[in-house]
Formats: structure tokens, sequence, C-alpha cells
């Protein structure tokens, strides 16, 4: 990856950088920060992954998604100059860097595949470092333990220069501190510096949040729904704190931004609403398992994973709070057979096994309806019910 950018004159350092780390809630927290750098007069670069629908997405620039032809550009540059094929992550990684560049942002935001230490992403020089929470992922990549990805997450900090983490249990902290005290960085705990002073439920509208910082206090309106957003809301006000944002900016981006597929409300004929989230480990479900306790009525959930994920730490927490349950087959060859999914549900009545996801949407559309368990499962679900419904706006769409 090095070597690539080099060939292509080293844009990731052309610009500020924030690199984000993280489990859950990175992607929220950095369209957060982009959306409060656009609203401080930023030119703003956004670099997330995966895509819900069209890797395009995946690159923004104030909020807009890259177009087609020039992504394609970009990538025919890229693979001229790799010499050997880069991977599928490595290439749309260099892309967005040389857009960035070539299109002169102040600052680029910019989301952590998968660990940190040996991401594509962190050829970068950050001069600021963000970690989200951290649970046990990609095992086989990271490490089975707390500490042992938490590390990996951690090789994104930098010498001599601030990292701000989300952290509350003690083994991802320590371990986080090791790294922070072996490189010289200076790493500030999130939980020791904001203070939620309230949260006021908006309904699936987003949510009031009141929060105490070093620099001042904050009464912020979000559009993303979901107690655990308020957290990622202070790791960005923070950040945008560090990097000198004032606090008009800090509330405009927050009210602004939208994030397509985080308890996304979709209103469909016939009074029925489907909700859309990204929960892809059991983390992420526990949050939605809780918000879920707040809404009123009966639901039914759409349900699908990757081969890879705790699949029995995700579905149980949810089961309890459905009324009927088909389980599919997401959008990826790394699909975990639905048959195996109801295996984990012995004596559960209203089980269905649909692997075909359309026929499985159209199985499960009979009420109120909450999709999860995978990103590829969400984003052929938003695809599908607007080829239907004409209902949402594609993902590409403007984050702010």
């Amino acid at each position: 990856m090095r070597a690539l950018l080099a060939a292509l004159g080293d844009p990731q350092i052309q610009y500020r950088t924030v690199l984000v780390a993280g489990s859950n809630g990175k992607g929220s927290t950095s369209a957060l920060l982009a959306a409060m750098a656009s609203a401080a007069g930023c030119r703003t670069g956004l670099y997330t992954s995966p895509h819900l629908e069209s890797v395009e997405e995946r690159l923004r620039i104030d909020g807009r998604a890259i177009g087609p032809e020039d992504l394609a550009g970009l990538l025919d540059r890229i693979v001229k100059e790799a010499g050997t094929s880069p991977t599928y992550f490595e290439a749309v990684t260099a892309a967005a860097f040389l857009w960035f560049s070539e299109r002169a942002v102040d600052l680029a935001v910019v989301e952590v595949g998968m660990g940190g230490r040996l991401d594509a992403t962190n050829v970068c020089e950050p001069e600021l470092s963000l970690i989200t929470s951290i649970s046990l992922e990609h095992r086989e990549h990271l490490g089975d333990t707390l500490a042992a990805i938490a590390r990996e997450k951690a090789g994104t900090f930098r010498p001599g220069r601030p990292a701000l983490v989300w952290l509350e249990d003690p083994e991802p902290s320590e371990a986080v501190r090791s790294v922070a005290a072996e490189l010289g960085t200076d790493l500030r705990f999130a939980p020791e510096l904001v203070t939620i002073r309230e949260v006021v439920p908006l309904g699936l509208d987003g949510q009031r949040v009141k929060l105490s910082t070093p620099g001042g206090e904050h009464d912020l309106e979000i559009r993303l729904p979901g107690a655990h957003q308020a957290k990622n809301l202070g790791l960005a006000v923070l950040a945008a704190e560090a990097l000198g944002f004032s606090r008009e900016a800090i509330a405009e981006g927050a009210r602004s931004c939208r994030w397509p597929g985080r308890l996304e409300r979709i209103e469909l004929p016939g009074d029925r609403l489907v909700l859309l989230d990204a929960a892809h480990n059991p983390e992420g479900a526990a949050a939605l398992a809780g918000f879920l306790d707040h809404v009123p009525g009966p639901v039914d959930l759409l349900f699908g994973a990757l081969g890879d994920k705790d699949a029995a730490d995700m579905l149980l927490p949810l089961a309890h709070r459905a009324r009927r349950i088909v389980l599919t087959t997401p959008a990826s060859d790394r699909a975990r057979p639905p048959e195996e999914l109801a295996a984990l549900l012995p004596g559960r009545q209203w089980v269905e096994v649909v692997p075909d996801l359309g026929q499985a949407l159209d199985r499960a559309l009979g009420g109120n309806l909450v999709a999860c368990g995978s990103i590829y499962l969400i984003g052929e679900v938003r695809k599908r019910l607007r080829e239907r419904f004409g209902v949402p706006a594609p993902a590409s769409g403007p984050l702010y």
C-alpha cells in the first residue's frame, strides 16, 4: 500500500486526517465528525466501509458521494500504477486518498476497515486518532481477547499526537494505554471528559442529547436514534473541539447528519414500518434489542448473518422481542446458511427459513419489520424496497 501510494505521489499526506477505528459506532462517529467539519467551513472528505448499496457511498466530499465515472477513472489509474494487483479494499482506499488530494480537501475523516495496525487506511498520518467501542470480532485476524484486538486498533496511534478513545472496559483500556505509552501518544479517555447529562428520545426521528465536555455545555439534536449514539456523538464532539470547531458548527453538523442503515425508519403503505439496522455483532445486536424494548407493539424479524459472526449471541436477544422470525441469506458469498441459524432457536414457534432474500422479504412484510444481522442484508433490502415502493432514497444521496 505504501509503495502504491508513493507511485501516486503520496496523496494521503496532502491534507489533514482523522483516523477512526473501533468495533461498533466508527461509521456513525465518522459521519457526525465530517458533518461538523463541513459546518465549520472545511472542505471535508469522508471515507467509510463497507457500503450499503453502491461502492460510491464510501467516498464523499462534503457529504456528496463520488460519481461512478470519477471512481472508475481513479481505479483505472491505480491498477495501472500498482504493478501487482491490489486488493479490492486497497484499491478503493487508494482511490479515496487520491480523490481527496486532487479535490483539495482541507480535512479527511477516514474510517478503518478492520483492526488498525495493518489496515490499508493506516498509511495516512492522522493528526488525531479515535477509537470507538471494542468488542470481540474478526478473531481469526485480530486475536482472541479484547486486549489483543485493542492493541491492533491502537496501531492507528502516532507518536506525540493525540488520541481519543471511548472505552470503559478495563481490559482494552489497559491495552491501548500500554500502546500509547510505548509510542508517546497523548491518549485521552472520552468517558473521563464527557458527561452525558440527558438523553431525550424523539422516537425513530432521533434524539436530543445534552452533554458537557472540557469545551463547555452542548444541547444537541441528532437524527440517529438509539441510546448508544449518545456516546458516538460525545466522541465526535470531543474530536471536533480538538480540531478547533465552534459550538455552532458542532450543533449544526450534529443536527444535519444522516447515516442510512442505522435504526433507519422506512414507512410503507398500509401503515407498515421497516426498521433497518446494521447490527452485525453481539454488541450491536444488544444495542438494537435495548432500543426495541421501547418500541410499542409487536415486531417481526428478518435476520441473516455472515459465517464469521457470533450469530447465536446476536440472534437470541432479538428473538425474544420478535413475534415472527424469517431467516435468510445476506447478499454475500460468506453468508451463513439460514438452516444453521434456525438450529440456534430450537422449539421456537413462528420461525421460517427462506434462503432466497427476495422471497424472505415477501414473507416478512406482514406488519412492522426489523431487518438486521448484516450490512449486506440491509443494503439489499433497501434496494428491493425502493424497487417496490419507491422508498428509501439511495444510500449514495447526500449525508447532510
